[in-house]
């Protein structure tokens, strides 16, 4: 089975995973670090807006099943991509809407798949265009955060309504 990457960046880490696990043909989704010059950082550090790193996910998925397409609308509808350095409350660098494509076919797609959500929003999207970067996975705590914590305050308020905005929008790629 072969199997391609994307890293995306749509806020809290945490949010974009608890998506992404339920997307079928979407075989691992992990959190992470990417966008900095700092080797290995650390959630306070990325956290601190001071490395340059965006909170991102790591998503293997099978092209066969899924493609890279269906992920960016995914990305595009499951985060606020018109907000700069912002997700709702999570303010910073950090926290920007970023797609880092693996190729020249994945930065076309996703340029063109940008240009064609821009009629979906109101304001100007500002989700950032980049070549893959060096990447980083996040501490062990950070994996599959809201499946081990859906009642802490963040997961309860924040990740819940986005995951059950992606299961109403999107039916047809839940994993069965």
């Amino acid at each position: 089975m072969a199997t391609e990457i994307a890293v995306l960046g749509g806020g809290c880490f945490w949010c974009t995973e608890a998506v992404y696990l339920e997307v079928k043909g979407v075989n691992k989704v992990e959190s992470g670090y990417t966008g900095g010059p700092q080797p290995n950082p650390t959630y306070e550090q990325v956290c601190s807006g001071t490395t340059g790193h965006a909170e991102v996910v790591r998503l293997e998925f099978d092209p066969d099943v899924i493609t890279y397409r269906d992920i960016l609308e995914i990305f595009f509808t499951i985060h606020d991509p018109t907000t700069l350095n912002r997700q709702g409350n999570d303010v910073g660098t950090q926290y920007r809407s970023v797609i880092y494509y693996q190729s020249p076919e994945q930065e076309a797609m996703a340029r063109q798949v940008m240009a064609e959500m821009a009629h979906v929003w109101d304001a100007p999207i500002v989700t950032e265009i980049s070549a893959a970067q060096p990447y980083f996975k996040a501490e062990e705590y950070h994996q599959n955060y809201f499946a081990q914590h859906p009642l802490q305050g963040y997961c309860a308020f924040v990740v819940e309504p986005k995951v059950t905005k992606f299961r109403k929008m999107h039916t047809a790629r839940l994993k069965g």
